[in-house]
């Protein structure tokens, strides 16, 4: 710990967001960067903490003194081997995950300030790449075959660790390029698509095989393989089955958002197929973080307006004593979108699509109360019978997705990410990633001898 005192001097600063004004008209990443000072600075916040709650919550179990440490007395390579020994991905991770580690750390308890861990982790693969330290490996080849189905966080975190254990590795794709929900499902203002494509030029170098293009039957998995790794993710989303869903201008969220990201990539859509909020009010149901994506693509977009709903009450501002410290805390969360603009609202329920000529010119909503349940668990949803129409030229329903029903699969076949546990984050598919690998090169390696004591005793 180089300054045991930091915390006490230094203020937490952020790097921020780029001016809603400038960032509006463009699809470059939103979120600017500290210079290497200032960063190193921040990285002296950490206290070095005798029982690190960072370290419990992350789901790769990052080691963020450790790294930190490091990357304030100015060691960037030591930081990035420490960091890159439990993320396989930094330059994801520090971009979009949510900070569960920040959200525990102790000066957040104190003094509402935890250390920038997300940004550090950034800036410390940022600065690999930059001074040369990323460069392909090559690995001794074990003479087994292993298949990953999906390339999404998980399956790219499964595919780069089964390589590195000396697997011939093939990821299957059914989409034209790989990154799975890292390309089509996370805008390019908080992902650029280049930094993807910088990881994945790394792993083919380092003798990861991708076919994009392919749709695997998985009940039929492709043959001369040892073992699979299935990381579909969750494809299918949660609809909304009330009348007029039938009505032109109703998509899932996620079609708006892939089809986004495949104009700027350079694909072209003709005009009836072409998802676009501009010149439109546009109402997205659902208050999560795929909601917030439809909102700040539809400002770039060009829309009239925006408001999203959401049916469940809004969360406390600030604290919540029903999720304390060290847990992530259930609060009102602001995101780089919302503050570009929009109308948001709660406890509405969409009781049925209201068009014209057959498009959909708005919803009938409803208010609703939640109560407690008389026994305990979730509570009770109860209409108030108070009823309006919000305009909406363009819905997106963002209400989740389902969790996937997989066939039968064989026994060497393991699950997962999100097609083991239905919807979660990054950094726990990229951990659940990882774990399936381990889970796969132990059942294919055999168990080494029981070495013989003094007279044949084992």
């Amino acid at each position: 710990m180089g300054n045991p005192k930091a915390f006490l001097t230094i203020p937490r600063q952020e790097a921020g967001y780029r001016p809603i004004h400038e960032r509006i008209n463009d699809y470059s990443e939103v979120e600017q960067t500290l210079n290497t000072g200032e960063r190193k600075l921040q990285a002296s916040r950490c206290m070095d903490c005798g029982v690190p709650f960072c370290h419990w919550a992350c789901p790769l179990g990052n080691r963020p003194p450790e790294f930190q440490d490091a990357m304030y007395k100015g060691r960037w390579k030591e930081a990035y081997e420490i960091l890159t020994r439990t993320n396989d991905f930094p330059e994801f991770t520090g971009r979009i995950c949510p900070a569960l580690c920040e959200k525990s750390c102790v000066l957040k308890l104190s003094f509402d300030a935890p250390v920038t861990i997300r940004e550090d982790e950034a800036a410390i693969i940022e600065a690999a790449f930059r001074e040369g330290y990323v460069v392909p490996k090559q690995y001794e080849r074990n003479g087994r075959r292993v298949a990953v189905i999906g390339s999404g966080p998980a399956g790219l975190a499964a595919a780069n660790q089964l390589n590195r254990r000396g697997y011939e590795v093939t990821v299957f794709e059914r989409d034209e390029q790989a990154g799975g929900l890292l390309r089509y499902g996370i805008p390019n203002f908080k992902l650029g698509k280049n930094i993807i494509d910088r990881r994945l030029r790394i792993m083919e170098a380092e003798g990861i095989t991708f076919q994009t293009g392919s749709e695997i039957d998985l009940a039929h998995l492709p043959e001369g393989f040892d073992a699979y790794a299935v990381c579909t993710g969750t494809p299918q989303a949660r609809d909304l089955a009330i009348p007029g869903r039938d009505l032109a201008g109703i998509h899932f969220a996620m079609e708006m958002l892939a089809q986004q990201n495949r104009v700027l990539a350079g694909q072209t859509f003709d005009k009836k197929e072409r998802i676009t909020a501009r010149g439109k009010h546009v109402l997205v149901i659902g208050g999560g973080d795929t909601g917030s994506d439809c909102i700040g693509t539809s400002h770039r977009q060009g829309a009239l307006s925006v408001t999203q709903i959401e049916i469940m009450p809004q969360p406390p501002v600030g604290h919540n004593p029903a999720t304390p410290w060290p847990q992530w805390p259930v609060v009102l969360k602001t995101s780089s979108s919302h503050e570009e603009g929009c109308t948001r609202r709660w406890c509405l329920n969409s009781n049925k699509f209201i068009g014209k000529n057959g498009h959909v010119t708005g919803v009938e909503v409803e208010e609703v109360e939640w109560l407690p349940a008389p026994e305990g668990g979730r509570p009770v949803m109860k209409p108030t019978g108070r009823k309006e129409v919000i305009q909406a030229d363009l819905v997106l329903l963002a209400m989740g997705f389902l969790k996937p029903q997989l066939p039968v699969l064989p026994k060497n076949a393991v699950v997962a990410g999100d097609a083991a546990t239905g919807p979660s984050l990054v950094v726990k598919c990229i951990a659940a990633g990882r774990r399936a690998a381990e889970e796969i090169d132990r059942s294919l390696t055999p168990p080494a001898p029981l070495s013989k004591g003094r007279g044949g005793e084992g």
